[in-house]
């Protein structure tokens, strides 16, 4: 178990920012004997549970960040967060492992029922309970030749295919022979990944976007001095650049610490500094007895000519499940301060942004769902991230949002402008190349021209519909061929 644990942490050093995806290799290969020898299916699932918690410890520490913006208040909670966050999601993985370990059978039958098993859980954490697909074993590849694939598989596709590299591998041992072998057909998949890369992209001469990063740190955020420090930093970069005006500004999200209804002073300043130039901003708003976590656009004449509100709602930092119960026992919500949090907005909508085109709005953690983007209701041009991640901390939490958002680019064929508080903050072409970017915890502003986008993917057109019947198809396959062999073995004795 502890072993398992290590090794788990060693495949963690794929995602952001260590970003070594051979790590992730390793620590799958290294993993799959322990696994392979189990006795039983019960104890190829402990070993998948302690796996997964090295995992998933090592990747989502910056869970604990949110509990020390008011650590006198909630930092006791912070080590119990990381330590349930773990330990539910390693569930899944001892889920997979059992299920490789009952339906796979022999050395190469027990090696693709592991990559098809633990792809499956992958696909299921990113559905159930509204999702969460983060850190998914092919993020490692994000910065890396492959992460070109998810434009064809996705990124379950993209875990299962690393997976099942590993665990080749890893059965094919002692002998390099066979090694190599089962290693050929990763090696032509990685130089498609190079080719894909490679293929030129027309230059971004489009309309120029300018990113504003004011780096409010979270715990002065709403500190009414601070407040407007930071709100005069970021007028200050939207009037920058009098040699050259961009076509459109973007604030990140929760830009200005006033409801929508109350913010005619704050709007009409920004109007001032942005002059003809439209602005794109995160506001909080109330309808009712309902709040919105909001993105606004001010027109040239100042006016709030189109609105959207965030639906895909963080459980326990937006909204509360079971909220009317946690409500009596004073439950709080770090996104929101008290009360019951957000409502959710209607759902994916477009903004028709006249020569800049059709963008797709994402506020923060929608931009972690491949499903929501998907969702859209019609191809848009561009995508549009607004997010603070001041939450996340400084180490791990901010790099790895950025890691997501860049396969969300590759998947869909489009690119990413992101407008991140404290960053990072960046314009991404439509292969999830950082063409601009400005550096976590700095403020400041960039000026860059859209990149283009490329023609619908495979994966925009057909969503994880066909991985998903590929992992069935293959699992059903490898326990109906068990089940046969044991009816043989049964019939010669």
């Amino acid at each position: 178990m502890p072993l398992a644990a290590l090794f788990g942490v060693l495949a963690a050093l794929g995602q952001a920012p260590v970003s070594l995806p051979w790590a992730t290799l390793a620590g799958l290969a290294l993993v799959y004997p322990l696994f392979a020898l189990a006795a039983r299916s019960k104890g190829a699932a402990w070993i998948g549970w302690a796996f997964g918690v090295g995992y998933f410890a090592a990747t989502l520490f910056w869970i604990v960040e949110p509990f020390f913006v008011d650590a006198a208040h909630d930092g006791w909670m912070a080590p119990f967060a990381l330590v349930f966050m773990a330990g539910g999601f390693a569930l899944f993985w001892a889920g997979a492992f059992a299920l490789a370990h009952w339906v796979g059978s022999g050395r190469w039958g027990r090696a693709v029922a592991f990559a098809a098993a633990l792809a499956l859980v992958e696909l299921a954490r990113s559905y159930i309970l509204t999702g969460f697909p983060w850190a998914l074993v092919g993020h490692a590849w994000v910065g890396w030749a492959p992460m070109q694939l998810a434009a064809f598989v996705g990124p379950v596709g993209l875990s299962f295919l690393t997976v099942l590299c590993a665990a080749l591998a890893a059965a094919a041992w002692p002998s390099w022979r066979r090694i190599v072998l089962v290693l050929l057909p990763f090696v032509a998949l990685y130089g498609l990944g190079v080719w894909q890369g490679a293929r030129h992209l027309a230059e971004p001469l489009g309309p120029v976007v300018r990113l504003v990063q004011p780096n409010a740190a979270q715990h002065l955020k709403w500190d009414p001095d601070h407040a407007r420090l930071f709100f005069q930093r970021a007028r200050e970069f939207t009037a920058a650049g009098e040699d050259g005006r961009p076509d459109l500004i973007i604030w990140p999200e929760t830009a200005i610490p006033v409801l929508l209804e109350q913010a005619e002073v704050w709007l009409e300043l920004i109007h001032e500094s942005a002059g003809v130039v439209p602005v794109i901003l995160g506001i909080q708003r109330t309808e009712g007895d309902d709040a919105f976590n909001s993105l606004i656009v001010l027109d040239e004449n100042g006016e709030v000519s189109d609105l959207y509100d965030k639906y895909h709602l963080v459980p326990f930092g937006e909204y509360m499940p079971l909220d009317r119960v946690l409500d009596r026992a004073g439950t709080t919500l770090f996104g929101v301060g008290t009360g019951r949090g957000y409502s959710a907005g209607p759902g994916p909508e477009m903004l028709e942004l006249g020569a800049l085109g059709r963008v797709l709005p994402l506020i923060c953690y929608e931009a972690i769902f491949p499903q929501d983007v998907a969702a859209a209701p019609e191809r848009p041009d561009w995508l549009l991230q607004i997010t603070n991640d001041a939450w996340f901390g400084a180490i791990s939490g901010p790099y790895q949002h950025l890691a997501q958002a860049r396969l969300r680019a590759v998947e869909q064929g489009l690119p990413m402008v992101r407008a991140a508080n404290t960053g990072v903050s960046a314009v991404i072409d439509a292969r999830g190349n950082v063409l601009q970017s400005l550096p976590l915890n700095e403020a400041g502003w960039v000026d860059a021209p859209l990149p283009p986008a490329l023609p619908p993917t495979i994966y925009a057109k057909t969503g994880d519909w066909p991985v998903a019947g590929l992992l069935f198809v293959l699992l059903i396959g490898l326990f109906l061929r068990r089940s046969n062999s044991v009816d043989e073995i049964a019939a010669s004795r």
